[in-house]
């Protein structure tokens, strides 16, 4: 598995999501399937079928979480700038054809969220900012195809 990048505010969210599932769901699960269990005979039972099948799904959902926080490294934040673009930078770029402006938040993969603008540092758009400086045009191939943009301001 990829290291995975995260910021302290996003381990410690994904941290209290696996606490929340380990202390909440999966005693309700095991609730839900000895109620079903005591209800008689497991072979034609569809509520312990389902319960079971809720518990396989969990148990699954907290070993993915475990393994992206064991191979996550918490990003320094004090090591940040805006000189060129780079993780956790906000920046602002103009669609060179059209004249639009747009601003993104670059963040770890695992903490995007294109509702608050933040886009996800392995996207085409991330990928096509970062590394970049104030001022320069970079061609970033999207599904529509290729486009210019300026950068026009980074920041935190």
């Amino acid at each position: 598995m990829a290291i995975t990048y995260m910021t302290k505010e996003g381990y410690k969210k994904k941290m209290e999501e696996i606490a929340r599932l380990e202390s909440v769901e999966r005693p309700r699960i095991s609730r839900a399937i000895a109620e079903a269990r005591d209800k008689g005979d497991l072979s034609e039972n569809s509520e312990y079928d389902a319960a079971k099948e809720a518990q396989g799904l969990l148990e699954m959902k907290i070993a993915q979480l475990k393994d992206l926080v064991a191979q996550s490294r918490i990003i320094d934040e004090s090591k940040l700038n805006t000189d060129e673009v780079q993780i956790l930078n906000r920046v602002k770029i103009k669609n060179v054809a059209n004249g639009m402006t747009m601003e993104y938040t670059i963040v770890a993969d695992s903490e995007a969220d294109i509702k608050e603008k933040k886009i996800g540092n392995s996207t085409p758009i991330a990928q096509g900012l970062l590394g970049h400086k104030r001022g320069e045009i970079v061609e970033i191939r999207v599904p529509a195809g290729l486009m210019k943009f300026e950068i026009v301001e980074i920041s935190f």
